[in-house]
């Protein structure tokens, strides 16, 4: 029963983390990076969230398959539903990140908890950034030989892996476990 508790206690104290460190990079690039490229003032993490503003589209090649980007994203993962409008998309995502918290909430594994916990994370970053801005933002962009992988940013990595950890264990270690119990 304890063993049950800790991992929900790490699922849920994981989304709280995912949020923290997925707004906060979104502040620091955009506000230490981005703008000061632009020629215009920083605004302190406060002054950022009052501030609904978008900047425009801009770019800092990092490295010569790496930039950090400036970009908007008014649908969901990829571009697509970009005419769906933010209240069909902020509540579409916050009712499956409720139900994401329902399973991660009666989760039996470690990595079905953590994966759940990312994915709901990712999921409500996102969401601010709809409710903040109107839309996500994202900031990290790899390219070679001319072709770039869509921009994304902290909170797209933690679903990302988080479906990516899901699709495994219930593929792989989901039917061991039912194999073991028969």
């Amino acid at each position: 029963m304890k063993e049950h508790f800790l991992k929900r206690l790490i699922g849920f104290g994981l989304i709280i983390d995912i949020i923290i460190f997925d707004q906060l990079s979104k502040w620091l690039i955009m506000e230490y990076a981005l703008r000061p490229n632009l020629q215009e003032q920083t605004l302190g993490l406060f002054e950022w969230f009052a501030n609904g503003d978008r900047l425009p589209f801009t770019r800092i090649e990092i490295l010569p398959f790496f930039n950090l980007v400036m970009v908007w994203n008014e649908g969901i993962s990829f571009g697509l539903f970009q005419d769906g409008g933010v209240t069909f998309l902020v509540i579409v995502t916050s009712l499956i990140a409720g139900l994401f918290a329902i399973w991660l909430s009666r989760a039996t594994t470690w990595l079905q908890a953590i994966s759940l916990g990312m994915v709901i994370g990712g999921a409500i970053g996102n969401v601010i950034d709809r409710l903040h801005f109107g839309a996500v933002v994202d900031f990290l962009d790899f390219h070679a030989f001319g072709w770039h992988y869509p921009a994304f940013n902290v909170a797209d990595s933690c679903i990302t892996i988080g479906i990516a950890l899901l699709v495994f264990d219930g593929v792989f270690l989901e039917p061991k476990r039912t194999k073991n119990t028969a």
